[in-house]
């Protein structure tokens, strides 16, 4: 298990949390729990219900859509932030590429850190935006 130091510098290299005081930083990682997982285990499985976020500390996933692969993410990214928000199916099947240390965030913890931490529900309306954009120029052109 990580030092409380060690997840303050996980989550503040996280790019949804970088907005972030170290105050919000500890208030994150005390709604988080610490979770290891093998390679080849499914994290998010496209089209379930999802009820919790994972941010990735240690390993490497691999994204897939349709059974297609789309994405291999390392520390620092998160994943299944999507259906914390609005309770929707998942948008992509999630896998370890390797062993895998993830922090967990549940939604009801989640929607709490949200209503402590304004800053990080800006910065969430902010990153989702800036995919809405991208997907919009990918679309449009």
């Amino acid at each position: 298990m990580a030092s409380k130091k060690a997840y303050l510098e996980h989550l503040r290299n996280v790019t949804l949390f970088q907005g972030c005081s170290t105050k919000d930083l500890e208030k994150i990682a005390k709604a988080s729990d610490e979770i290891s997982m093998p390679a080849g285990s499914l994290i998010v499985d496209q089209g379930q219900t999802g009820r919790e976020a994972f941010i990735v500390l240690e390993g490497s996933v691999s994204v897939k859509r349709n059974g297609k692969k789309v994405n291999a993410l390392g520390p620092g990214t998160v994943v299944g932030e999507l259906s914390l928000l609005d309770h929707g199916p998942r948008t992509a099947t999630v896998v370890c590429e390797t062993d895998c240390v993830l922090l967990l965030l549940d939604q009801r913890h989640f929607m709490g850190v949200l209503d402590d931490v304004p800053a990080l529900s800006h910065k969430l309306l902010a990153t989702l935006a800036g995919r809405i954009r991208e997907l919009d120029r990918q679309y449009f052109g």
